[in-house]
């Protein structure tokens, strides 16, 4: 007989609590194990979501989990070993690749059950590079966020099935919710962003990377009218500075109304804000947080035809996809997007809402994630 247990302590390992999807989604899973009345412990070098892990029950272990040292990978095991057996972990689960042999090392010492969530394509050019991405797909359940993950790690590590689960990245269709924003967060952030009322405002959210599109997508608005359109390039820059500064550059050669305000905590409004999303990735979004969280919204949402972007956006119900790197696919999407009568724009942003309220939301990933812990537990 199976006794199902009345609790879990589990450890996440995740580098650092920044911006990001997979950060997001370790504060989502630490407040189900706690609303389940479990406990949940996340070690990691912290962040500006330290408050957001705080609130939702979880508790930071601060250890240097961003390294790639070999030697402080090595001692961060031993470290980790000393917290699953003063804490009582049950479970770990690991969410990076660095932290993630310190965390597999750690579960062996101990014999706890080891998860890992693979959340991105880590390309790997060598076998060396191989080896090491390889820790992702070597835990007892190896959890991908899209079906493209699964199907990339299917062909590059040939996890049997038994082991691998989907479960798609979630969006808070709470927070995520056109009626929870007030008029003023999103008036504040249009002035604040040098936008006026008559004017279009496109929004590229994403940290400043070359393969996120934002230099692409400049250069699909030299081709448009761009007298009444302001670009807002949201995120952080994350040392790139010399990016950013080209960035600059190039919407200034073709006199566009251009910011970069960096890191914004208040997405839902910056997405009301938003007169159009675009996603303009130039390699396959993993999932497409992004766009899910913009069609939550109900906003037009634009994004690179790739990746787990296929799966997130469904152009028959709500959104585009067009071709990525394609100028003249992307021109035509933005003016057809732009010129979209009112109430077809309303419908299919309600369409695209209930999509992402019913197939990909926070709670869906959230129960899905206990139950891979419970199936190791019980």
């Amino acid at each position: 007989m199976v006794v199902r247990r009345a609790s879990m302590n589990i450890l996440q390992v995740i580098p650092e609590l920044d911006a990001g999807g997979a950060e997001r989604t370790t504060i989502e899973v630490a407040q189900a194990v706690v609303n389940a009345g479990g406990r949940c412990l996340v070690a990691s070098r912290g962040g500006r979501l330290e408050a957001d892990l705080k609130a939702a029950g979880g508790e930071l272990v601060r250890l240097d989990m961003k390294t790639k040292n070999p030697l402080t990978i090595w001692r961060n095991a031993a470290r980790l070993a000393d917290v699953i057996g003063a804490e009582g972990v049950d479970l770990v689960h690991a969410r990076s690749r660095a932290p993630a042999w310190s965390a597999k090392w750690a579960a062996q010492r101990t014999g706890k059950p080891f998860v890992t969530t693979y959340h991105g394509t880590y390309n790997a050019k060598t076998a060396l590079k191989r080896g090491y991405n390889a820790v992702m797909a070597s835990g007892d359940r190896v959890i991908a966020n899209s079906q493209f993950i699964a199907d990339h790690v299917r062909a590059e590590h040939d996890v049997r099935e038994d082991r691998l689960r989907v479960i798609p990245r979630g969006v808070d269709v709470g927070r995520f919710d056109p009626v929870a924003v007030s008029p003023d967060r999103v008036r504040a952030l249009r002035q604040s962003w040098g936008v006026r009322d008559s004017e279009t405002l496109i929004l590229l959210p994403g940290r400043l990377t070359e393969w996120k599109g934002q230099a692409f997508f400049i250069k699909v608005l030299e081709g448009l009218d761009r007298e009444t359109i302001t670009l807002v390039c949201l995120g952080d820059a994350q040392g790139r500075l010399d990016y950013a500064r080209h960035l600059g550059e190039e919407a200034q050669a073709i006199g566009l109304a251009f910011d970069m305000p960096g890191h914004e905590a208040d997405m839902p409004a910056a997405y009301m804000a938003a007169d159009l999303v675009v996603c303009p990735s130039l390699e396959p979004e993993a999932f497409g947080r992004t766009a899910a969280e913009a069609l939550a919204m109900g906003k037009p949402v634009i994004a690179a035809a790739h990746g787990g972007a296929l799966e997130v956006i469904d152009p028959s119900v709500a959104g585009q996809l067009a071709a990525p790197g394609d100028l003249g696919a992307w021109r035509a999407a933005v003016t057809e997007a732009l010129g979209e009568d009112a109430a077809v724009r309303e419908a299919r942003g309600e369409a695209g809402r209930s999509r992402i309220t019913s197939q990909f939301s926070a709670a869906a990933l959230q129960e899905a994630t206990l139950r891979v812990y419970r199936e190791l537990l019980e």
